[in-house]
This record gives C-alpha cells, sequence and structure tokens, in this order.
C-alpha cells in the first residue's frame, strides 16, 4: 500500500481516539493499550479529556515507571503482561537502555542491573514511601555500577535512568510527583521477570497506534536500539511505503487506514500526549522549525490539532483554583471560526484541570 502523510496523520488520530470524543471510561480506551505518559502532574488527564466526556477518575488505572521508564497511566490488568514485554531482550538491549555519562559502566552488567535494582525496590517498598528516602535505601542494595555524586544534592545515590526502567519489575506504583513525591507497592504485583516476553505483542501495539513505522521508531521510542528491535521485529507485519519511505503496520490495520480520512475540528493535546510520542516528527510536523517548538529539551508545551494537523502549540497556567489560562500560539493565522473552536476546547482543559472556566490568549 502507498500513502501519503496526511493518510497516515489520519489513521493515526482515528486510532488514538481524538477523531471523535466518546464518553468511554478511561479504562475502555484503545490508547491505554500503549499507555498515557504523565509529563507533568495532571497531563495524563488532559490527554484522557481529549478522547472522552467520562468521568476522569478511573480506580482500574494506576501510574508505573512504563515505557523509557517515563511515568505512565496504564490499565492494572495489564501489568502482568507489560512487565515481561518491557523487560529487556538481551544484555545488549538492557545497556542501551541505560545508557548514561553518570554511569559509564552500569551497560557492563547489562540484564543484571535491571534485576539488582528490581530486587532492591522490591526489599524496600512495602508502604507508601517519600521517594527520596525509596532512593537512599535502593542505592545501599545495588553495584556502585549503578550509582553516581549527585552534585544537586550532594549525595551519593542510584542513577535515574535505571531506577525508573526498575520500577515496574519492582513492583512500585509511582502515587505522586513533584516536591512531596510518594512511592508504593502495587497491589498484587507481578512477579519480578526473568526473562522478555511478549516485545513482539508491544512492537504491534505502538505500530496499531502510532504506524506505520520502522524498527528505529520503535527502538526510539523503548529507549532502545533499531539493532535490537530488528532482532525481536514481528514476521506478520505489512508493508507500507508512506511517500516511498518504507514502513509497517499490523495487517489488521490496513483497511483503516485505507479508509481514514481527515479529522475536523479541534482538540487540546498535552505535551508528550501518546501522538507525540511518535518518533517519526518528519511526519507529525515536517517543517523542523516547528518541531523545535513542540519538543523542546525541558519544558514541553502542548500542541493545538485543527483539521486534522499539528496548527500550533499552547501552555497553561491556573490562576487561583478556580480558572485556568491557556495562552495559544498558532503556527499561522487562525480563522475567526478556528478561534472560537479553540476557545470551546478550553473548557476541556479547565475540566481536566479542575478548574470551573478557562480563558483563552492568542500569542
Amino acid at each position: 500500500m502507498d500513502v501519503d502523510r496526511g493518510k497516515v496523520m489520519a489513521y493515526r488520530l482515528a486510532a488514538l481516539g481524538l477523531a471523535e470524543r466518546g464518553d468511554d471510561r478511561p479504562g475502555d480506551l484503545p490508547v491505554l493499550d500503549l499507555g498515557v505518559q504523565e509529563y507533568t502532574p495532571g497531563s495524563a488527564r488532559v490527554a484522557l479529556a481529549a478522547r472522552t466526556s467520562a468521568e476522569l477518575a478511573d480506580d482500574r488505572l494506576l501510574t508505573v515507571w512504563a515505557a523509557r521508564g517515563a511515568p505512565h497511566l496504564h490499565r492494572r490488568r495489564d501489568l502482568k503482561a507489560l512487565v515481561k514485554a518491557l523487560w529487556p531482550v538481551s544484555d545488549a538491549d538492557a545497556a542501551v537502555r541505560i545508557r548514561s555519562a553518570q554511569i559509564p559502566d552500569a551497560g557492563k552488567l547489562g540484564i543484571r542491573a535491571f534485576t539488582l535494582t528490581a530486587r532492591a525496590f522490591r526489599e524496600v517498598v512495602h508502604s507508601s514511601m517519600p521517594r527520596g528516602e525509596v532512593s537512599t535505601q535502593v542505592t545501599r542494595l545495588v553495584p556502585a555500577e549503578l550509582v553516581y555524586d549527585c552534585r544537586g544534592c550532594g549525595a551519593r545515590h542510584i542513577a535515574g535512568n535505571i531506577w525508573q526502567h526498575a520500577g515496574l519489575a519492582g513492583g512500585v506504583e509511582v502515587e505522586s510527583r513533584g516536591r512531596d513525591a510518594t512511592l508504593g507497592p502495587i497491589r498484587d504485583a507481578p512477579p519480578q521477570p526473568t526473562e522478555n516476553d511478549g516485545i513482539e505483542a508491544l512492537i504491534t501495539t505502538y505500530l496499531r497506534l502510532l504506524g506505520p513505522a520502522t524498527p528505529a521508531e520503535v527502538g526510539k521510542y523503548l529507549g532502545s536500539s533499531t539493532a535490537e528491535m530488528k532482532k525481536v521485529w514481528p514476521g506478520d507485519l505489512a508493508e507500507v511505503r508512506i511517500d516511498g519511505r518504507r514502513a509497517w503496520l499490523p495487517a489488521g490495520s490496513l483497511a483503516a487506514l485505507a479508509a481514514a480520512e481527515p479529522t475536523p475540528g479541534v482538540r487540546l493535546v498535552p505535551a508528550m500526549d501518546p501522538l507525540l510520542q511518535a518518533r517519526d516528527r518528519d511526519l507529525l510536523v515536517p517543517e523542523r522549525a516547528r518541531q523545535k517548538e513542540i519538543w523542546k529539551l525541558l519544558g514541553n508545551p502542548g500542541a493545538l490539532l485543527l483539521e486534522g494537523e499539528i496548527a500550533g502549540v499552547w501552555r497553561a497556567k491556573m490562576a487561583g483554583k478556580k480558572r485556568v489560562d491557556l495562552t495559544v500560539t498558532p503556527f499561522g493565522t487562525l480563522t475567526v471560526k478556528a478561534r472560537k473552536s479553540v476557545e470551546r476546547e478550553s473548557a476541556v482543559v479547565a475540566r481536566a484541570r479542575g478548574a470551573a472556566e478557562a480563558t483563552v490568549t492568542f500569542d
């Protein structure tokens, strides 16, 4: 099948639940098959509100360190499979995932780095605990190769990349973030893995929601390498050419790709929304200068979706407890109709942030 980028964008918006806002509970949304990253406190709720008008609280969901060690909302029932699918597929894979200038010798440990860190978590976390206290105790239990001298706090502690990559296998839930961040044990946590199982299914899920894509893009999403993903690349995929470039999609999704049509209307998705997790950024936003406005080293903004395209960025700031103020920076001139649509959509962000109203300023 040969398609252009517009067809792929339409397919992804529909697959990710952004083509039409329904009323399914958050845990029933297909996007939870991949997880929803909590980039900043409350951002996952904004991502859910962009997709459903239902109550955003769902006790079937919890936050864990998942893909790339980033905090994600996942279904509790999916953790048994997820923890095995995210486990490194080899020592080389493990080394790539935790590669860091802070701990240059960590890669030599391979999977053992994950095994020992996850085991330390399980020894330490038996009740809700401050994150700093957990870090202190886990640091004492892991090899010196995983520890470094932190200039910021003047202490010697475990590096964040292996710490978070091993959290799910260590049975740890991210209870809260920020200054008073706490961690706790996952209720009925799945056992610590001894080997990877299910990476092919995880790759297929990525492709179903963010495809067509390549091993390189999946590798970047997982914090792994192209070479390691090629070794476990599923064999039952369909090849698709996007403006002549080879990519892959589950065969069962070809009909949906062929039928995809541009999505009308407006959505305000948060920074690191699942849509923005796709690693083919040239497809999402062809202009390189615009890419730099969306994906920054620190402090990413949210993205404005207009008529099926990323058409700008936005930021929000609470004004007291009852109002959220949005600043929207479009990439081009917005029509009066589009501005009114953005203003209506701002109420969705307000709902997700627990505010009674929202204001919009166009920058």
